[in-house]
């Protein structure tokens, strides 16, 4: 496992940014009401400039809002995220990658993971995420794989980190080739980020969870676009070295598979 200074570190600003940004949205009053008061309070204001605009703007964020949950809407933004994805042409690798996305995201995963490996599509599986590696694992002997195909990181906060702690893990092993195992909607930016770390990477999407309500899904679209934006304007898709990575930390290596303990830095 990676060491416990990665495993405690204090939650990023953008996850806690994202956590007051779901809440927000998901509670309709905090984005209703605000939306009425630019829709009527310009036209209370007797001088205000730009009144058509600030009303119209208002009333277009209302129409998305009360849309974004509908089907239709929902199938064209998932759309736009995998339209890129290039298909699965069966051949095998050296490592089947597991993204963690919570306990809801899990079993769908778990399943797609063991059903590669049983088809030997790889010799291992690793899984990647803070608060899922383990568990992952776990849910992975329960389908019957062995302990020693088996390996994971349960420190990663991000879609980069997961990338990078399991780059620091599985290359100096000389795995280079992956299936990536995700959802639709995360599996373009999980591609792109893996791939900059160095991996030829195979992707294979697991199904959203059916329990999951409109609401959810729009947010998990709607974090996407933005992650893609965000990661694309820092620079993240850009090929990385990992030896040049601005204060790497130093990862300690454990893992069920049989890897030898080292130090990596990343």
């Amino acid at each position: 496992m990676l060491n416990q200074a990665l495993c405690h570190r204090p939650v990023s600003q953008w996850l806690v940014l994202k956590s007051m940004l779901s809440h927000w949205l998901m509670t309709p009053t905090f984005v209703v009401l605000p939306l009425l008061i630019l829709v009527f309070l310009p036209w209370m204001i007797p001088h205000l400039r730009w009144k058509r605009f600030w009303s119209g703007l208002g009333s277009g964020l209302l129409v998305i809002y009360f849309t974004a949950t509908f089907p239709l809407t929902l199938a064209v933004a998932k759309k736009g995220l995998v339209a890129f994805i290039p298909p699965d042409p069966g051949t095998t690798v050296d490592a089947i990658v597991v993204l963690g996305r919570g306990e809801p995201f899990r079993n769908s995963r778990v399943e797609v993971a063991a059903e590669l490996w049983k088809a030997q599509r790889a010799p291992l599986i690793f899984a990647s995420g803070a608060g899922d590696g383990s568990e992952i694992v776990e849910l992975l002997k329960a389908e019957g794989i062995p302990d020693a195909a088996l390996g994971e990181e349960h420190c990663s906060q991000t879609t980069k980190e997961n990338a990078l702690f399991t780059s620091s893990v599985l290359q100096p092993r000389g795995v280079k080739q992956i299936l990536l195992v995700t959802d639709p909607p995360h599996m373009l930016r999980s591609l792109l980020t893996f791939k900059t770390m160095g991996f030829e990477v195979i992707p294979r999407t697991s199904p959203i969870p059916s329990q999951l309500t409109s609401s959810r899904k729009a947010m998990l679209m709607f974090y996407e676009y933005m992650g893609l934006v965000s990661y694309g304007l820092r620079g993240d898709f850009l090929k990385h070295n990992l030896d040049q990575e601005n204060n790497p930390p130093i990862a300690k290596v454990k893992n069920s598979a049989n890897l030898d303990l080292k130090k990596v830095d990343l």
